[in-house]
């Protein structure tokens, strides 16, 4: 029985990046997998749809080109090739963890791993059944779609991310259920190569948690563009019928129930940790429930959560967890940073801290959206007083000559201390853009720094330049 330091089950980039840390400080590591390297994030999630958000904006791009005084005649779209690239996209990241596993010496297992012992796991293929033994075991299993009770996930007329980021059917048109970052990604895909869009959210705004001007500038930007944004509704019925499905939905401030025909109705309301039972019409999910954490006491909480202390571990010795497993943000990167804190901690280094509130999130439809920190909203309700500073893009010569003036920075900072405690931006670029103002809280920074700080001219990077300047009072170009 081959033995190691630390066992990891789950590769995604909380397991593989906890993997390369674990090795580079010198430990002998395996980790399994029961798909491919990279898990849900770069086969199933974070990858292969920013491929495919990346086709439908230059689409969008290739739609208004006579703006530009560019004239494209007979403009299509192949959407099978779309889906085609995406996959490439997936492949080529994919490979590039296997070689990192080669240069680091870390051994991999192709299999389901189940818990055995706090000490040793189960790996079982459709050629073999084998066990380990390891000093440490770390479950990074992600996570799964949810799903609607009473609906089947057929693939066809009814699909979960997972199905979509697949199928190459493009459906004239889609009900969405879920106004998350899932649903109004895909809405923008959807609605860019022309079809019919509706989602159905049950928050007042879409993007429920995210400031809520952010979120409403975003659904002013959806209804310019044509999509149906029904929100205060929830999901009543879904009906499928011979080549469409009929969707009753119900207002929850009015209680009327109205009904919507579409070819196809994707669910996005949220996901489920891989730590228990998590069904999913993907076959390599089915068995989630023999990861074997009940026979090991490992508790799970009221969502169904792995439980874990501050150093990610589990009620069992010796077995921790990181990433989707043990709850939200339910972020590839957050991931990534729980798994290097967890390998260094296993190895015997003091253990540090992740500063959930300098973790950045994301959303890439178009207007782009990012956020760090507490919102607006948040800070009224904790009774802090803060400073506001925004800039519009529609002020920023970069944003203005590229032809991409939606949206606004956003920073929030304490009236007191001057400490930013949030940004929000929406607009072409935020995703990139967010990182200047994560830097800047991990250096405690104030508006003033980044306000005394140059920023290129023209870029769009200078609007958080003015946003800062507005805070303290001093803005120039509004």
């Amino acid at each position: 029985m081959e033995k190691y330091d630390l066992a990891i089950i789950g590769s995604g980039p909380g397991g593989y990046i906890a993997a390369i840390r674990a090795a580079q400080l010198g430990m002998n590591v395996a980790i399994i997998e029961r798909d491919k390297p990279g898990g849900v994030c770069l086969n199933w999630g974070c990858i292969p749809s920013k491929a495919i958000l990346k086709c439908a904006e230059i689409y969008e791009y290739c739609k208004k080109s006579d703006s530009f005084g560019v004239n494209i005649k007979g403009l299509s779209y192949d959407y099978s090739k779309v889906i085609e690239r995406s996959r490439g996209v997936s492949s080529t990241l994919t490979k590039g963890v296997e070689f990192l596993y080669k240069k680091n010496k870390v051994k991999s297992y192709q299999g389901t791993g189940k818990l055995i012992t706090n000490k040793k796991i189960g790996i079982k293929n459709d050629n073999q059944e084998i066990e380990i033994e390891a000093k440490n075991i770390l479950i990074a299993t992600g996570s799964v779609p949810k799903t609607v009770p009473g609906i089947e996930i057929d693939g066809k007329f009814v699909m979960t991310s997972d199905e979509a980021i697949m199928s190459s059917d493009f459906p004239d048109s889609i009900v969405i259920i879920g106004g998350g970052y899932i649903g109004v990604e895909f809405a923008y895909v959807y609605n860019t190569f022309g079809s019919k869009v509706t989602i159905v959210e049950m928050e007042n705004h879409l993007l429920p948690g995210t400031d809520s001007e952010v979120a409403k500038e975003l659904e002013k930007t959806f209804r310019k563009a044509g999509i149906t944004v029904l929100t205060n509704t929830k999901y009543n019925t879904c009906k499928i019928l011979k080549t469409k499905v009929k969707v009753t939905v119900e207002n929850t401030s009015s209680n009327l129930l109205s009904s919507i025909n579409a070819s196809k109705l994707l669910i996005a309301v949220g996901r489920n940790a891989v730590a228990n039972t998590a069904p999913t019409s993907l076959s390599y999910y089915k068995k989630s429930d023999d990861l074997g954490l009940r026979d090991l006491k490992i508790e799970l909480n009221d969502q169904g959560f792995i439980k874990t202390d501050d150093s990610f571990r589990t009620t069992c010795t010796n077995v921790f967890a990181i990433g989707d497993v043990i709850g939200p943000p339910l972020l590839a990167h957050k991931a990534s940073e729980e798994g290097v804190i967890a390998a260094e901690i296993m190895y015997g280094i003091k253990p540090t801290k992740v500063h959930y509130d300098r973790i950045p999130s994301c959303v890439y439809c178009q207007p782009e959206i990012a956020s760090i920190g507490i919102t607006e909203d948040k800070a009224e309700e904790e009774g802090i007083n803060v400073e506001i500073g925004k800039f519009p893009f529609r002020a920023n010569g970069k944003a203005i000559a590229s032809g991409n003036t939606e949206g606004f920075v956003k920073i929030i900072s304490d009236s007191k201390s001057g400490e930013i405690l949030g940004t929000h931006i929406i607009g072409h670029g935020a995703t990139e853009l967010i990182a200047e103002i994560g830097v800047a809280k991990t250096l405690e920074s104030t508006p003033l720094e980044i306000a005394l700080t140059p920023h290129a001219h023209p870029t769009l990077s200078e609007a958080l330049m003015e946003a800062a300047l507005n805070a303290l009072g001093r803005a120039r170009n509004i």
